[in-house]
Formats: C-alpha cells, structure tokens, sequence
C-alpha cells in the first residue's frame, strides 16, 4: 500500500512564505514524475509545478518566480517553497506521484489527502 502524507499547510498574511512536503511510502519501486495541484472553491484543480525523477520541472504561470519545487530522490520527497504569496494562492494543495509498485508493473497516480493553504490580504 502506497501514501503520500503531506505537511507543511497554514495561514499567513500576503507577501509570506510556506514550504510544503509531502513524503510517498510504502512498497514502492520506482517514483516518476511528482507534482503539486490546487483547488481552490469552486474552481477546478490546477497543475502548481511538477518535476521529473530526472529534474525536469514545470510550473504554472501564475507561480512562475514564487514558488520553488525540489525533490529528494532518496526519501521520495518533494518539497514546494512557495514566497510572495498572493491571496489568490489560497487553496487546498495536493501533492502527486506517479509510482511504480514493482519492475514489470506499470505506473499509477496516487494522490495526498490535501493540505489547505490560506492567505490573507
């Protein structure tokens, strides 16, 4: 059984910063891709950044220059350093991975159980 347990979430005013992990554990073989959503109420949930198991980052233009993803290969962690926020960033922030259980299984998407982050103006 795979989890992704997130930590990291909070209040803050405009202008600060949060820095979010979110650890994947269990009978794992491989992790791929890994990545940070939002939803925020009433909207859809949105691609924040993502980043390969090779480096290879994305982020969304909204966050493009704040925030920060990094990942720790080793611990099967990523992080997202989020700075200037905005009180449009509020939202719940998930994390995703895609993993691999086994060598000649395919990958599947697991997803963490969320982390609310608000930012007052």
């Amino acid at each position: 059984q795979v989890q992704l347990v997130e930590s990291g979430g909070g209040a803050v005013q405009a202008g600060g910063s949060l820095r979010l992990s979110c650890a994947a554990s269990g009978s794992i073989f491989s992790v791929n891709a890994m990545g940070w959503y939002r939803q925020a109420p009433g909207k859809q949930r949105e691609l924040v950044a993502a980043i390969t198991s090779g480096g290879g980052i994305n982020y969304a233009d909204s966050v493009k220059g704040r925030f920060t993803i990094s990942r720790d290969n080793a611990k099967n962690t990523v992080y997202l350093q989020m700075s200037s926020l905005k009180p449009e960033d509020t939202a719940v922030y998930y994390c995703q991975a895609d993993i691999r259980l086994a060598v000649l299984r395919g990958e599947r998407s697991y997803w963490g159980q969320g982390t609310q982050v608000t930012v007052s103006s």
